[in-house]
């Protein structure tokens, strides 16, 4: 009876599939994306590193750290930092990242370059390998020279990747290789400047790291060194990797979402159509069991057939998402189909069909003999207790599933309850629309008019279903939008025609003035000079930081106690600063205390406020110090922020180096600038913060494409469910056009009657949905994302006259059998 019942409605139980096969592709190839991703990170561990472990330093490392380091024998070793080189040929400069090997690092993975053999003579040849795009965009080739600070280096070859880099970082600072021993006669390694040494190490597999690692881990902390493992290493990077997981969830757990409202008005119209049928069944003897058994094999039967199809579209789907994210990733993604994620497709399909069917469903086990005759829509309903178990236990599945998407109970909660509480204000809209209509009907208007407002009220009338359907997908699909509009509000960069485009870093106290008239003969602004003294935390409220690092219950924050901070000194407020707490001091008099102002974070994760005492060490000399002020600073502004800032007449006579910025009017000018710094202060670091805006915004639209790409998807999901909620609801209207059209009425008359009711429920469902789609965003802008919130015009115009169009388009199309073929035929047809 299932198999027959369902060849008759096969194109009704397809729009039913099609909410099913969505929902589960976009999940399936979601979860096999982020598998992959696992299973990538965990088994190029080592290639990721290139080593077992490695010690790394920001300073050179202390006696006692060095001891250690010895003690453990590294296998190679390394000093990196950013500088500026120069193409000896051309005469062009570049910021890179300059990296000093020796040793045969890397013991995992390989250095690729052209030509090959490159990676294994670099050393002994004392050659450079450069970044391959960066030879292209220079037109420079092997065979040409770079100066390095003070030293011409010849290249050896083009770098094509070396384990641990990513895209991302080498476009902002593409890499050059060179062999350590050439790092001292650079001499770009002066005061203040920004560097890194590290250890690296091979060891048999029976050594425990993590044992190392909490052994020595602790000492190395103190001594302003870390240890780590590529276990621990590849642990970080997974969590990092996790936020795109949990957006992309994001995106899945909505069309799933989209899927499930398609299923549960599917169904609801479908059955709703079977009742009369269930009821000559039961006159016939069929039982309770066997009536309901018919109808929930169907939905059973195409659950699994659709999470089938959803998973193999899912499977192909995924294949996508290496493409989309090769950039991110600092290895090869290899792609492996694995059966878990198909298996949890297909089984989803089931329980989700069943599970949004069962309400409906449930009704065939009520329905009585006695309803063939009867016309009351309502002759046959459940009982209240068990609608509301049902529709408890379809919360629960919500809850379970949004809390295993997103990893986190209270967010997933939330949706939920918000989800909630939109279903029952649409419906609530929906059935007060009803008694609106009742009250206030119009009488005197035209028959098509008042017609199809009837059709909004009476018997068999889909109002509630199709409001709540529309407005539930116009909702997702509109807070999506909104959604993806903040996100990518937070990826525009902006800068005035007042702001600096060139900074100059490490600037030596010796070269200052020098600089400064350089700049100036080229009739070019100084428009920031601003010094920087480096400094660590000695003591906090009292408590020496060697102290508090050995409390496993501090609560302060690790990174406080081993940071070097980069601090400055001045008399006044920048436009990116405000002060939210205490008072600021601009100036200090001689045998005053000192009082600094802090960034609200660092008070936070130092566990200080306005009073307390704080102790630096500035290059071996102890400053005492009192928090004055806690400022809020705007880091988004591209210009020089400090955590901590102290007053004029303090740091003026402390070891200091500083930074310069200027403006320069086009990339002509630039060049040959940066050139002649170059030349003439070889230690220098020049930031070209327009090719800076290039590189970020190529990378910030890669990231707004994936955001579009996503929100693209859902959306065509909720559209491709809204026609299936419509389209099914055609078999509601069919009858009742084919009675008028019996009674005389014209093709015209129900055209016109058909489209006066869809355009009622499209614009309202539409319409309730952007509103609160748009008080959804406004609370996530505030709240979650902590963001203005401007709301684009976009769903009221596009959207709403869209959908409106779509559910009008798609209620037309579901009478044109009628209005082409004679009532006996239509009648025939559908029976």
């Amino acid at each position: 009876m299932a198999w027959r019942d369902a060849k008759a409605s096969k194109v009704r139980l397809l729009l039913f599939m099609a909410s099913i096969i969505l929902g589960i592709s976009a999940v399936v190839s979601i979860q096999l994306f982020s598998t992959n991703l696992k299973d990538n990170i965990k088994s190029q561990s080592k290639t990721l590193m290139g080593a077992d472990f490695i010690i790394d330093s920001r300073q050179e490392p202390t006696e006692r750290a060095k001891a250690i380091i010895d003690s453990l024998k590294p296998n190679a070793s390394e000093v990196n930092f950013v500088s500026m080189i120069a193409f000896l040929k051309s005469g062009n400069t570049k910021l890179v990242k300059v990296r000093g090997l020796e040793g045969a690092f890397p013991f995992y993975g390989e250095i690729k370059t052209a030509p090959e053999n490159a990676s294994s003579e670099y050393q002994k040849n004392g050659g450079a390998l450069v970044d391959a795009t960066l030879l292209l965009q220079f037109n420079a080739k092997v065979g040409d020279s770079i100066k390095v600070g003070e030293v011409k280096i010849p290249i050896a070859g083009a770098l094509k990747s070396i384990p641990g880099s990513s895209a991302i970082s080498s476009s902002i600072a593409p890499t050059v290789i060179i062999p350590y021993r050439f790092i001292e006669a650079t001499k770009l390694l002066q005061f203040g400047s920004r560097k890194e040494y590290q250890y690296f190490y091979k060891v048999s597999d029976t050594l425990n790291l993590t044992r190392l690692e909490n052994k020595i881990g602790k000492v190395l902390d103190a001594e302003n060194a870390d240890l780590d493992t590529h276990t621990s290493t590849t642990e970080r990077l997974g969590r990092r990797y996790d936020n795109v997981g949990k957006f992309l969830n994001l995106a899945a757990f909505i069309a799933l979402l989209l899927g499930c409202i398609g299923i549960a008005s599917s169904v609801h119209i479908y059955i709703k159509e079977k009742l009369k049928a269930i009821a000559v069944l039961k006159c016939m003897g069929a039982s309770r069991l066997q009536s309901f058994l018919i109808f929930l094999f169907q939905i059973a039967g195409i659950g699994i057939i659709g999470g089938f199809i959803g998973s193999l579209i899912g499977v192909l789907l995924q294949l996508l998402f290496p493409y989309l994210l090769n950039e991110f990733l600092p290895f090869t993604l290899e792609i492996s189909i694995s059966f878990q994620p198909i298996l949890i497709g297909i089984l989803l399909g089931l329980f989700m069909s069943v599970l949004f069917a069962l309400l409906p469903l449930l009704r065939t086990w009520y329905v009585s003999p006695l309803d063939v005759l009867r016309v009351d829509e309502k002759a046959s309903q459940e009982p209240k207790k068990i609608r509301f178990i049902v529709f408890g236990i379809i919360l629960l599945f919500l809850f379970l599933f949004s809390f295993w998407l997103i990893q986190n109970a209270l967010y997933a909660f939330a949706f939920v309850i918000a989800t909630l509480i939109t279903f029952l204000l649409l419906a609530s809209v929906a059935l007060g629309f009803i008694k609106l209509i009742k009250r206030f009907f119009p009488k005197n208007w035209n028959f098509t008019a008042r017609q199809s407002l009837l059709n909004l009220f009476r018997p068999n009338n889909q109002t509630v279903v199709l409001v709540v359907a529309i407005g539930l997908g116009t909702f997702l699909i509109s807070t999506l939008y909104f959604t993806k509009d903040i996100l990518l509000s937070k990826t525009t960069i902006e800068q005035s025609s007042k702001d600096a485009n060139i900074i100059i870093l490490d600037v030596q106290s010796s070269q200052r003035k020098k600089l400064s008239e350089n700049i100036t003969s080229k009739n070019l602004p100084v428009l920031s000079n601003i010094p920087l003294v480096t400094m660590r935390m000695h003591s906090i409220k009292g408590r020496l930081v060697n102290d508090i690092r050995k409390d496993s219950t501090r609560k302060i924050r690790r990174w406080i106690l081993n940071r070097e901070f980069r601090t400055t000194y001045r008399d006044s407020l920048t436009t990116s600063e405000e002060i939210i707490e205490g008072e600021w001091i601009p100036t200090i008099k001689q045998g005053d205390g000192v009082k600094i102002s802090i960034d609200k974070r660092l008070s936070k994760d130092a566990n200080v406020s306005v009073g307390d005492d704080i102790v630096f060490n500035v290059q071996g000399v102890l400053m005492k110090t009192t928090v004055g002020s806690i400022r809020e600073v705007d880091w988004s502004q591209i210009e020089p922020n400090f955590m901590i800032l102290f007053p004029a007449g303090v740091l003026e006579e402390a070891p200091q180096f500083s930074v310069f910025s200027t403006k320069v009017p086009d990339e002509k000018t630039s060049a040959l600038f940066q050139r002649d710094l170059v030349d003439k202060f070889p230690n220098v670091t020049v930031i070209d913060l327009r090719q800076i805006f290039t590189v970020v915004e190529d990378i910030l639209d890669k990231v707004s494409w994936i955001i579009n790409f996503m929100a693209f998807f859902s959306i065509l999901t909720g559209i491709i469910v809204l026609i299936g909620s419509v389209r099914t609801s055609k078999y509601q209207r069919i009858k009742e056009s084919v009675l008028l059209r019996t009674l005389g009425a014209k093709n015209k008359q129900i055209l016109q009657i058909t489209a006066f009711e869809y355009v009622f429920l499209g614009l309202l469902g539409s319409l309730v949905g952007i509103l609160l789609a748009l008080i959804s965003s406004f609370a996530l802008a505030i709240f979650v994302f902590k963001e203005p919130f401007f709301p684009s015009i976009i769903p009221f115009v596009v959207f709403l006259p869209g959908i409106t169009l779509l559910v009008l388009l798609i209620g037309l199309s579901n009478i044109q059998s009628v209005l082409k073929s004679s009532p006996l035929e239509v009648l025939r047809r559908e029976a």
